[in-house]
């Protein structure tokens, strides 16, 4: 498909929707306006958002283990790196609706889907995200970074309109301090609205972090392709894109008892882990040879994964 767009139009293309963004400036028109703009959003952004959120539905999946979704809605799902992390996420077919403001964005996630049989029967739908956003009821509603084109008072209609409809929500932002203000607030709207939070949190009280100080994110590895590193002008052939999300269900879930906040320091002897507490609180554990097994654990552990790790599963 990107073979099909003069290779100096995808370039504008491209370097305009790296300023849009990198921006902070909230619209209420589509990012996306025609076939060169979702072209070069899906060579350029999709494969990020996919591992994004499939990292953010992996760690909701451990959280709800014996849960399937049996519907999906995408909240301005764009090209459907969401809808595609879903179908890896949970394995069998379900109903699909994608909703996004850009006809062109909603064209190519078609085209798109129909290589995958699980999604060949989803509906892409047009509508406007934001305030007055109507939608009807499902499973699993996502809304993947979107909230970041809205004004404030569309992320938060757009959010509740989430939690009206969905009995489990999972809202995936950029790993700026920018975007992880926004999970927060989208978080208190969710937990006002009765839900309960499932990951990444051990807890559904507020965040412990203060304000201005910190913010909570994660890392997801995404492997390039030959044309993704053309598209990026990047050597390397991975990129770690930077996440913050948040889950929450209306059903019963089991939490994480704690979550690796930050890179596990390996030192010699010892693994310093920085954890999110069920207590409500940040914390730094110490794991040394001692500790024997959990030890071997720690040094396995990844900045995102629950502590400790699960049992594995029979």
């Amino acid at each position: 498909m990107f073979d099909g767009v003069p290779s100096k139009e995808a370039g504008r293309a491209v370097e305009r929707l790296i300023g849009v963004y990198r921006g902070r400036t909230p619209t209420d028109a589509p990012v996306l306006r025609d076939r060169a703009d979702v072209i070069a959003y899906a060579a350029y952004r999709m494969p990020a958002t996919f591992e994004a959120v499939s990292a953010a539905l992996g760690e909701f999946a451990g959280a709800v283990p014996e849960w399937t979704p049996g519907s999906h809605l995408d909240i301005g799902g764009g090209t459907g790196a969401a809808t595609w992390a879903v179908s890896a996420t949970w394995d069998g077919t379900r109903p699909v609706t994608v909703l996004d403001w850009a006809e062109p964005a909603l064209a190519l996630g078609r085209e798109l889907a129909a290589a995958r049989p699980e999604l060949r029967a989803a509906r892409w739908q047009r509508a406007r995200i934001g305030a007055g956003l109507d939608v009807g009821a499902a499973d699993l509603v996502t809304v993947s970074y979107v909230l970041g084109e809205l004004t404030e008072e569309a992320r938060g209609a757009v959010v509740d309109a989430a939690a009206r409809a969905g009995q489990a929500v999972v809202v995936v932002e950029p790993g700026t301090p920018d975007g992880y203000a926004r999970i927060l607030a989208a978080r208190e709207r969710l937990t006002g609205a009765g839900f309960r939070i499932a990951a990444p949190c051990p807890h559904s009280a507020g965040c412990p972090i203060v304000p201005g100080t910190d913010w909570c994110h994660f890392a997801a590895r995404v492997s390039r392709s030959s044309l993704h590193r053309q598209i990026k002008g990047g050597s390397l052939a991975y990129e770690d894109e930077k996440f913050s999300y948040v889950a929450a269900t209306r059903f019963p879930s089991a939490p994480a008892s704690a979550r690796v906040v930050r890179k596990p320091q390996i030192r010699k002897g010892q693994v310093l882990l920085d954890l999110c507490e069920r207590e409500e609180r940040l914390g730094r554990t110490t794991v040394t040879k001692r500790h024997g097994d959990l030890y071997k654990a720690a040094r396995d552990a990844a900045w995102g994964d629950p502590w400790p790790p699960p049992p594995p599963t029979s």
